[in-house]
């Protein structure tokens, strides 16, 4: 069965990707069959560059397929920021929570109706051949306050207006089924299905 590597060290990623493509003839692998590829330094502007940093590394170092994700929250107000800076928005050593009550603060007054938001990820897959890249948005609001206990990073403040809730507000299977991620995810899997690697 062919590989196709996933560049990540998450292996609760590497899982939700593994479940998303089970249908697909392809083995997947993570980072951790790997131990000497050193972590891969994000130094693009967009989360495609990033994507594609990653997943070009890998390839280059591995031989095989490659497939890579970048995620970031874009807000309108603040003209896409953080985007590609979305986990280091607070500084480079910045925890979710600080990240999260900067973006809260950075809002501080703005209201309701110019509190748009995307959270977008973006997946780049490369081979020898070629390099693809599809992506997934799901559009909300910035709230003023956190709601919700599940989920991480920005989603207890990523208010989703049809569903009346926070993404920290959904369970897990849920979320997955309508995220950002999910959706790219969805995209890169009927990609693969067209798709040959031998």
């Amino acid at each position: 069965m062919k590989k196709i590597v996933i560049a990540t060290h998450n292996q609760h990623k590497l899982l939700e990707v593994k479940e998303i493509l089970k249908d697909l003839p392809y083995q997947f692998i993570g980072l951790n069959k790997f131990p000497d590829i050193p972590e891969i330094e994000e130094t693009g502007k967009t989360l495609l560059e990033n994507s594609l940093i990653k997943a070009r590394t890998v390839h280059e170092i591995t031989g095989f397929p490659t497939m890579a994700d970048d995620t970031g929250l874009e807000v309108k107000y603040l003209n896409g920021v953080p985007g590609a800076k979305s986990a280091r928005y607070a500084g480079e050593k910045a925890t979710s929570k600080d990240n999260l009550n900067k973006l809260v603060k950075d809002l501080d007054g703005v209201p309701y109706g110019k509190r748009q938001a995307q959270f977008r990820t973006v997946i780049s897959f490369v081979t020898n051949l070629k390099e693809h890249w599809v992506e997934g948005i799901v559009k909300g609001i910035i709230l003023e306050e956190s709601r919700g206990d599940s989920g991480f990073g920005y989603d207890p403040i990523f208010y989703i207006p049809k569903l009346k809730k926070t993404f920290a507000e959904l369970s897990m299977e849920r979320k997955n089924k309508i995220s950002h991620r999910g959706l790219a995810l969805e995209k890169f899997r009927i990609l693969l299905g067209k798709f040959n690697l031998g």
